[in-house]
């Protein structure tokens, strides 16, 4: 019995990565984790309510548990958000990651842990068709890519001086169902099923649609996590991207042609939707990971979307 711990296990990555720990047939987990800001329904007797920032609480839980694995998910993962709350993402992504490191330094040293970075700490102005890799430079151009790159500094710091067995990922943008509206397909595919309920106009406010990003469905970057605290190697950092690009422009027309309201849909431009940078095009090499974890990605981007379109339908209609 492996005992895993997962901070932001309320989250829309964490109830994948549950779900996908317990549907594995080979090892049997015995799963702990923290939640916030909601709170553990009532039949998750091992979730927690707990904010990371509050360094007494999470040690404590840590010394109780003794994690074989530890997966630290909990963050303030909107680089929209990153800027309107700026002091609460690098409270919570700095200071919440140096309080569970220093935790398990302390009370749980042998626990293997994944620190889940992003892509958005690359400097992706390298040319339009080049795939970054682990190696690639690092450019910060929000409040949320100096959080992560903090973040893994912290990481490697412990990796190396204290001997802690800690990996960094960085996925790459993913989504699939649960994905709150803070995410751009996730915004989007709320919107077409207001449309589609009656609740709102027959029309769909986006931002820049001329990005271009690497997808993945979280149901894969999940199963890239497990693999990670399996096979992952000490202070090294992994890529999870699918090495393929998909314009936004794309992807809004995939949701639209799923609805049935799809010759009757406009598209609006919306400024508040707009970042204050956006990278044109995001695209990264997997190659690592697939040499040396076994990973790849296995759903499409018309099965994410469409799944992901069926989530709002049934939460809103």
């Amino acid at each position: 019995m492996i005992k895993v711990f997962i901070t932001g296990a309320s989250g829309f990555v964490g109830k994948h990565l549950i779900h996908a720990l317990r549907e594995e047939g080979k090892t049997k987990y015995d799963i702990y984790g923290t939640c916030f800001p909601d709170k553990p329904s009532l039949n998750e007797k091992n979730l927690f309510h707990l904010n990371i920032k509050s360094s007494k609480n999470l040690s404590k839980l840590i010394n109780d548990i003794k994690p074989d694995w530890v997966f630290h998910l909990a963050a303030v993962s909107s680089v929209r958000r990153s800027w309107e709350k700026r002091r609460e993402t690098l409270e919570t992504n700095i200071i919440g990651t140096f309080n569970i490191l220093e935790s398990i330094r302390i009370f749980s040293p042998k626990s293997k842990m994944l620190f889940v970075s992003s892509s958005e700490v690359y400097d992706f102005n390298q040319g339009d068709k080049q795939k970054v890799t682990e190696k690639s430079p690092l450019k910060i151009s929000n409040p949320y890519a100096y959080s992560k790159v903090a973040g893994e500094k912290l990481c490697e710091f412990y990796a190396e001086v204290e001997k802690l067995d800690v990996i960094i990922a960085r996925p790459f943008p993913h989504t699939g169902p649960g994905q709150t509206e803070d995410f751009v397909c996730s915004d989007w595919a709320k919107q077409i099923a207001e449309i589609e309920s009656g609740k709102k106009p027959a029309i769909i406010q986006v931002g820049n649609l001329d990005v271009i990003s690497d997808y993945c469905d979280v149901r894969d970057v999940v199963k890239a996590y497990i693999l990670l605290l399996k096979k992952g190697r000490r202070g090294e950092i992994y890529n999870i991207c699918s090495g393929k690009v998909i314009s936004l422009r794309k992807i809004l027309k995939i949701l639209i042609e799923e609805s049935p309201m799809k010759n009757n849909i406009k598209i609006e431009k919306d400024q508040t939707k707009l970042r204050k940078v956006d990278m044109p095009v995001r695209l990264g090499s997997n190659k690592k990971i697939k040499n040396k974890v076994g990973w790849k990605p296995e759903i499409s981007i018309n099965c994410s979307l469409k799944d992901l379109l069926e989530y709002w339908r049934q939460r809103i209609c």
